[in-house]
């Protein structure tokens, strides 16, 4: 059975423009599409190339985003209502999010959660934060930005349970992957002037801008700051140890692919950690040989019996951020 079966071939342009976008920007997402079963693929890869296109608006030129971002959220208004979007890539890019929505019931409101919080990205814009006081503050970003990605997915990978009970493990998941990155992109996000992690928690360890700065442009380390990082870290494994029991709540079908990012995230903490928490001078990686040792199991039991070539186990296993 292929991605794009069962599927109106008058979609299959903007399905594939998606699956494109995913390959290209999303590596471990992409990784574990490539394990989900066929019919699986394209709902999601349909979310992704929605939220790709939306989030490098964002990040390539936040300064001018805002309107932009106003223009496509009309459109997506328009495509959700049964006005058909236009074939520009937006539009195609609609098509296939609007097909989507349709056929996994999925709610809109969680788009307009997503865009809430593209911009508290923007600067310009009343939502506007550079920096997040307390988690609580935080946790209202990734609410739209994380949290409800995992619920637009529930529809389409299946569960074995009331979608009200795979709700809260769903959103945890996608809470966790989004700290997760912010600890390890810390000196990247510093550099776009950003603190995503909790300016009250670093500062209980006597963290300040202005030593997250000094660290940066020295390349020194602070014992301060590894506390501080230590503590968020432990923070985030609580948050995935609340979304693991969803994993099981999945269709059987699409566990090993959920599995392997649960892990692979995971093992991004313990990067950091080995890298002496090192965040702000160099990206923390998991290693090819981690990866593949994680991956291949499940890409085999999903029906992935044969990794042939050196290069098609490099275009399986990327890990790379958000």
């Amino acid at each position: 059975m292929g991605e794009l079966d069962g599927i109106d071939p008058g979609l299959h342009e903007a399905y594939r423009l998606c699956r494109e976008l995913n390959r290209r920007h999303g590596k471990t997402y992409f990784l574990a599409t490539r394990i989900f079963p066929a019919s699986k693929r394209a709902g999601v890869h349909a979310l992704y190339g929605f939220a790709r296109m939306v989030d490098d608006i964002v990040d390539v030129e936040p300064v001018d985003a805002a309107p932009v971002l106003d223009a496509l959220e009309r459109r997506l208004t328009e495509a959700l209502g049964g006005r058909p979007p236009t074939y520009d890539e937006f539009g195609l890019v609609l098509r296939a999010l609007v097909d989507t929505t349709e056929r996994y019931d999925i709610p809109h409101e969680y788009y307009y959660a997503f865009l809430r919080s593209m911009r508290m990205d923007i600067p310009g814009t009343e939502l506007f934060r550079s920096r997040y006081r307390t988690m609580a503050e935080l946790s209202e970003y990734m609410y739209g930005s994380a949290a409800v990605i995992g619920l637009q997915m529930l529809p389409i990978l299946g569960i074995e349970t009331e979608r009200e009970r795979a709700a809260a493990p769903a959103a945890a998941l996608g809470e966790a992957f989004q700290l997760t990155n912010f600890i390890r992109d810390m000196g990247e996000d510093l550099d776009r002037d950003r603190i995503y992690l909790p300016t009250d928690v670093l500062a209980a360890f006597g963290v300040d801008e202005d030593l997250l700065w000094y660290c940066r442009n020295t390349g020194r380390d602070d014992v301060r700051l590894e506390r501080a990082l230590s503590h968020l870290i432990a923070h985030t494994r609580a948050i995935y140890r609340v979304a693991e029991p969803g994993i099981d709540l999945l269709d059987p079908a699409v566990r090993p692919a959920m599995r392997t990012a649960f892990v692979l995230y995971g093992d991004i903490l313990r990067a950091v950690e080995d890298s002496g928490y090192r965040v702000l001078h160099q990206r923390a990686r998991v290693s090819r040989r981690r990866r593949l040792s994680v991956a291949a199991p499940r890409l085999a039991s999903a029906g992935w019996t044969t990794l042939r070539t050196r290069s098609r186990l490099g275009a399986l296993t990327p890990l790379q951020s958000r």
